[in-house]
């Protein structure tokens, strides 16, 4: 048995995870099969996963948003770690621009926040988690983002700190939760991280069944 199964059991359990490029998606899908559950991955990466996680491959934040809040309802555990960019362009051109035409004027649109919207949506046995990249005043934006967004747990890095963040094997955390909880986690690989992020959420999972 692994360390993350001893931990807690999660056999019976849905989780719904988003991943992208970064690959910390794709460290807690893989987290959460060894922890037992039953994990679907959206992700717009191709980044290897097991065989026993189901896989929707998705190009787009609208294609993404359209999977998860399709799947989300009936999944115990919801773990948005994919960065999905706040803006996104109104239309998409249907031919190469030629540079001969000048540089274009591109519309920007606000991307549909998928956090928030199953923040709206939770059944109360539902445990989210959110995942958060600031560079500045990083704890105190963190902390304002996990109330308004309606997760249970968000998790925050600071992507201007060397070896943190796109482009690492390795990150650091800090864990805010919506009861005032606050663990930081030291740069250490992503499977690592991926680990503790699950045995905060497995906790409070555990305690909303207990008192249920």
């Amino acid at each position: 048995m692994t360390r993350l199964q001893s931990l807690f059991d999660l056999t019976g359990r849905r989780a719904l995870v988003t991943g992208g490029n970064s690959g910390i998606g794709e460290a807690m899908a893989r987290a959460l099969g060894l922890a037992g559950a039953a994990v679907t991955l959206v992700t717009t990466s191709e980044l290897p996963t097991s065989p026993a996680i189901e896989r929707r491959q998705v190009t787009s934040a609208a294609e993404m948003a359209d999977a998860v809040l399709e799947a989300a309802p009936s999944m115990d555990l919801v773990i948005m770690a994919a960065a999905v960019a706040d803006f996104t362009p109104a239309a998409v051109a249907d031919r190469k621009l030629k540079k001969a035409d000048g540089a274009p004027s591109i519309e920007l649109v606000p991307t549909q926040d998928i956090l928030a919207e199953l923040g709206r949506r939770k059944p109360a046995s539902q445990v989210l988690v959110g995942f958060a990249a600031e560079t500045d005043d990083v704890e105190a934006n963190a902390a304002a983002k996990l109330e308004r967004k309606g997760a249970d747990l968000l998790v925050v890095n600071d992507v201007g700190a060397p070896g943190v963040g796109f482009g690492h094997d390795t990150n650091e955390v800090l864990i805010l939760g919506h009861s005032g909880e606050r663990i930081s986690v030291p740069l250490t690989d992503k499977s690592a991280v991926a680990a503790r992020v699950l045995e905060c959420a497995g906790a409070l999972a555990a305690a909303r069944a207990a008192s249920s």
